[in-house]
C-alpha cells in the first residue's frame, strides 16, 4: 500500500513520530533518572539527570502563580498550536520540508505541553550541554525539536524569499 507523501501527510506523520519519541525519552527519564543526580559523561559536557521545569524556557516564569502558569502554558500555548496546526492544514503552498519544521515545532510543543497537563504542570527535562561553567539550562528532546523546527522555517522562509524576490527581478 503506497501513501503519498503529500506536505500534509508528511506534517502529521513526522508530528506523530516526534511526539511519541519524545514522550518515550521522558518516561525513560522518569523512570530511570530519577532517584539519582545529574551524571556527567564525555569530561562534563554532557550531563543528564532528571529535572521538572515548571516555567517556559530556561525556566522564565516559574516563579508565577500557580493559576497564571496553568492559563499561560496550558490555555495560551495550547491554543497557539493549534492554531498551527489549523494553518498548516489549510496552507495551499506548504513544501515537505515546511511541513517537517512545523510539524518538529508543534510535536516538541504539544508534547511539553502535554507533560503540563499530566505533571501538574511540570515538564520532563533530562539534558544539559555545555564546557566549565558555560552550560545550556536542563531541557529536553521536545526543546530541540522546537529549536530545530524554527531553525528550518527561518531557514526555509529565507529561501523562499530570496527565490521570490529572484523571480520577481527576472
Amino acid at each position: 500500500m503506497y501513501i503519498k507523501h503529500t506536505p500534509k501527510t508528511v506534517f502529521v506523520v513526522v508530528t506523530i513520530l516526534a511526539l511519541v519519541f519524545d514522550q518515550l525519552s521522558k518516561f525513560w527519564a522518569a523512570t530511570a533518572l530519577k532517584p539519582w543526580p545529574m551524571a556527567s559523561f564525555f569530561n562534563d559536557m554532557f550531563r543528564i539527570g532528571y529535572a521538572e521545569n515548571h516555567g517556559a524556557f530556561l525556566s522564565l516564569g516559574g516563579a508565577m502563580p500557580e493559576s497564571m502558569r496553568k492559563i499561560a502554558f496550558i490555555g495560551v500555548v495550547g491554543a497557539f498550536l493549534l492554531g498551527i496546526v489549523v494553518y498548516v492544514l489549510r496552507e495551499k503552498k506548504l513544501t515537505n520540508p515546511m511541513a517537517i519544521a512545523w510539524a518538529l515545532v508543534v510535536s516538541g510543543g504539544a508534547s511539553n505541553w502535554l507533560d503540563r497537563v499530566l505533571n501538574d504542570g511540570g515538564v520532563i527535562d533530562f539534558l544539559n550541554v555545555g564546557i566549565g561553567s558555560l552550560r545550556t539550562g536542563v531541557f529536553n528532546i521536545a526543546d530541540m525539536f522546537i529549536l530545530a523546527g524554527a531553525g528550518m522555517l527561518l531557514f526555509y522562509g529565507w529561501q523562499e524569499d530570496r527565490a521570490a524576490k529572484q523571480t520577481a527581478s527576472s
